[in-house]
């Protein structure tokens, strides 16, 4: 089944080893974030005073341009498995690898959409706002940028946004 093939796809290329190059040849993205300046534990110790510091910023770069490499992979491997199209004899099986598919093309455009959020924030660190809440301008804050990286708001700011949408239906 589809399912399977996919994870036997997927460990296959994550076991073969791929040619290491010099930590000095690999872009930032590619390097251990201790490399890179801070680390996650450094990041969260940090003073408020140092509140997106040149070093804060370039771990948060380095963090997403992470991620955008990684979903870029998986949307790649996607067209490669979908190229790949396999007819059943059974309209079961071919039904149920339909909806697998479907289910596969659904993540990928929810990683679309991710990436579209990377590149905003990617553009927010370069112009200089990113970390300040959209509607407020207050710090988000270091332990929130961890866990969401994309994050436009501040938590307050996006409960109220929820309640609004809740009661609002906006």
């Amino acid at each position: 089944m589809f399912g399977g093939k996919a994870v036997k796809k997927l460990v296959g290329k994550a076991v073969k080893p791929a040619e290491e190059k010099p930590a000095a040849e690999k872009p930032a993205a590619e390097r251990p974030a201790k490399k890179n300046g801070l680390s996650e534990a450094e990041l969260l110790r940090a003073p408020a005073s140092q509140y997106m510091s040149p070093e804060q910023l370039a771990f948060f770069r380095g963090r997403l341009l992470e991620t955008q490499k990684e979903l870029l992979e998986k949307a790649d491997l996607t067209s490669e498995h979908l190229r790949e199209h396999e007819i059943e004899a059974d309209p079961t099986d071919q039904a149920t690898i339909e909806e697998e598919y479907a289910l596969e093309l659904r993540a990928r455009d929810r990683e679309r959409k991710l990436l579209k959020k990377i590149d905003e924030a990617l553009r927010r660190i370069e112009d200089g706002s990113y970390g300040y809440c959209e509607e407020t301008g207050d710090p988000i804050g270091i332990p929130r940028l961890i866990a969401r990286p994309t994050a436009t708001l501040t938590i307050e700011a996006q409960s109220r946004r929820e309640q609004k949408q809740k009661l609002y239906g906006e």
